[in-house]
């Protein structure tokens, strides 16, 4: 590892290294305040002997001296001088080998001097013990260094310094475990740093992704908390991080393949709660924003959010179309976003992988091929159940997303190989909920806009916009299959609320009944209008043929038709190629 790769860990896992040193500081403070205070007294002995007549008798007399210096710091520190010290001082709550414990002796190199240090938690007493330590101990050098026949003594200890009452303790030393603390804890945080990187085995980077998918990254959506609340974007009026990121994803769509683009597009990840649905959903608004004709088919069957998200009805759907009890026409559902419909799940069947690998189902989703520019199928995710393998066979291909921080490298290989295993093609890879911070493309689209807000209004907020008029538009009604429209009286529109949505007014021929107290009657052709059909079925070889009038309303600067989009199937060349 380099220099850069340190920093990348420590910008990445900051917070392991903060929380390790603030424990650490706090551990030496709490053992600090909680260590009782110890005050230390120091006596200081000199050692000494007969001095001779001659030089060589006063040099042998000095290293004599020397010699005896190292034995008497090991009787200073002995349990007997401890007891005669106890007995002399009168101390009965404390035993000789405590207080030989309290005890320190040490001699500078070299020299015949020793000094005592005696440790309390009373600095009185830790005075007194070591005056009293050393006087007891002239007492007994001299009852030691005494011939038995009564001679002078060889050697002489006098006290040199008594010890004075001390001021301040010797422990504990709370600056010096505080910074001890500080240095132990940071240190021991980039070590836990570091070996919490080296064990992550989660994706975090695109990188990652490309070599364990084998294909390119087509977007990297940031996170955004907004998306908790409001899983769908209206894309007229967001320039939030994500919302760009969706816009770029659309364009990286455009180009996987020049030639045949992928237009029936499975949305999947390796386990739940990835951002799959959130992701198909507003992939399918973006693409509808750009003027393309989408539907989005809920084919999670065992857990459907699409018709939560987006707030259309769920009660019938893809599972009715399966089981042959409804038709595509029944339905399909327009959203209030113009432009993109939605097939929902309908009733949960017991057996969603049959129903998804039958026959029918590859003849519905050719069906929606044929009447959208793009259909988005929100699947399951492909670990626990293998509807979304089922999926991708029928299917163009498949986008595969994985979580930063959460999909380990295990999951997502296992995504990838199960695709792999029945032949469906990973058309790319999306990484999700990336981090706003730090590195990633949030920064750029965030800094760019709030320049934006910063200066001038920008020439989108002056201006209405195709897709501002399109949101804002009723939805399309899908004309039954007759020639080409007549000319009609034009008729008011519905007003335009302040909030950039709309409220659709069903048509009058088509009712969308409340629910009684009684029961709940479900009428398929009454509750979802029709779909669009194809341009055969609806105007046959006759040339298509606008309406003369479409809304009594003011046209607003860049008028917007509201007749149904045209479909792939051109009616109007001879061919009838796709496009």
């Amino acid at each position: 590892m380099e220099v850069h790769d340190y920093l990348r860990i420590l910008q990445a896992r900051w917070k392991i290294v903060a929380v390790t040193t603030v424990v650490a500081v706090l551990a030496a403070l709490g053992a600090s305040l909680l260590t009782t205070p110890q005050y230390e007294a120091k006596t200081r002995l000199f050692v000494s002997t007969s001095s001779g007549a001659s030089v060589q008798e006063i040099y042998q007399g000095n290293l004599f001296s020397q010699q005896r210096v190292t034995s008497y710091t090991e009787l200073l520190e002995g349990t007997t001088l401890a007891q005669r010290t106890l007995e002399k001082l009168g101390l009965g709550d404390m035993s000789a080998v405590d207080l030989a414990g309290k005890v320190t002796a040490s001699s500078t190199p070299d020299t015949v001097l020793i000094d005592t240090a005696v440790t309390d938690e009373s600095p009185e007493r830790a005075r007194d013990l070591a005056n009293a330590l050393s006087d007891e101990f002239v007492v007994m050098a001299r009852e030691l260094e005494t011939p038995e026949d009564g001679g002078p003594p060889t050697a002489r200890v006098v006290v040199e310094q008594y010890a004075a009452t001390p001021s301040s303790p010797v422990t504990p030393k709370t600056t010096r475990n505080v910074a001890l603390g500080l240095a132990v804890g940071l240190l021991l945080g980039i070590a836990l740093a570091v070996l919490r990187d080296r064990l992550d085995n989660t994706i975090k980077d695109r990188n990652a992704v490309e070599d364990l998918a084998g294909t390119g990254v087509v977007g990297v959506i940031p996170l955004d908390k907004a998306r908790q609340e409001e899983p769908a974007i209206v894309f007229a009026e967001a320039n939030s991080g994500d919302a760009e990121a969706y816009r770029e994803m659309r364009t990286n769509l455009q180009f996987l393949e020049v030639d045949n683009p992928p237009r029936a597009i499975v949305v999947t990840s390796s386990l739940p709660s990835e951002g799959k649905t959130t992701t198909a959903v507003n992939l399918a608004l973006v693409l509808a924003e750009a003027g393309h004709s989408v539907v989005l088919v809920e084919a999670d069957l065992r857990r459907p959010r699409v018709t939560k998200y987006l707030g259309t009805l769920g009660d019938a759907g893809l599972s009715n179309v399966l089981a042959h009890t409804a038709s595509l026409e029944d339905v399909l559902q327009p959203t209030r976003f113009d432009g993109m419909w939605v097939l929902a799940a309908g009733g949960l069947p017991p057996n969603p992988s049959e129903l998804l690998g039958s026959a029918h189902a590859r003849e519905v989703i050719e069906d929606l091929r044929s009447r959208f520019d793009y259909v988005i199928i929100d699947a399951p995710p492909l670990l626990p159940v293998t509807d979304a393998a089922i999926l991708t066979n029928i299917a163009d291909g498949a986008l595969l997303i994985a979580r930063y921080g959460k999909t380990t490298r295990e999951q997502f290989g296992r995504a990838v190989g199960n695709l792999r295993a029945v032949n469906a093609p990973v058309l790319g890879t999306i990484l999700s909920m990336t981090p706003t911070k730090g590195r990633g493309s949030a920064y750029e689209y965030r800094y760019y806009y709030s320049s934006d807000k910063d200066g001038a209004t920008p020439a989108a907020a002056q201006t209405s916009t195709p897709a501002t008029q399109r949101v804002g538009a009723p939805a399309p009604t899908a004309p039954a299959a007759q020639p080409a429209p007549q000319a009609q009286a034009p008729v008011e529109g519905p007003a335009r609320p302040q909030n950039g949505h709309r409220h659709v007014e069903p048509p009058a021929t088509q009712a969308y009944p409340a629910p009684s107290n009684d029961a709940y009657h479900y009428r398929a052709a009454e509750q979802f209008p029709p779909a669009p059909q194809p341009a055969s079925e609806r105007y046959g070889n006759e040339p298509y043929q606008a309406p003369q009038a479409y809304s009594a309303a003011e046209p607003l600067s860049r008028p917007v038709v509201h007749a149904p989009r045209r479909p792939v199937n051109d009616s109007g060349s001879e061919s009838g190629e796709e496009r």
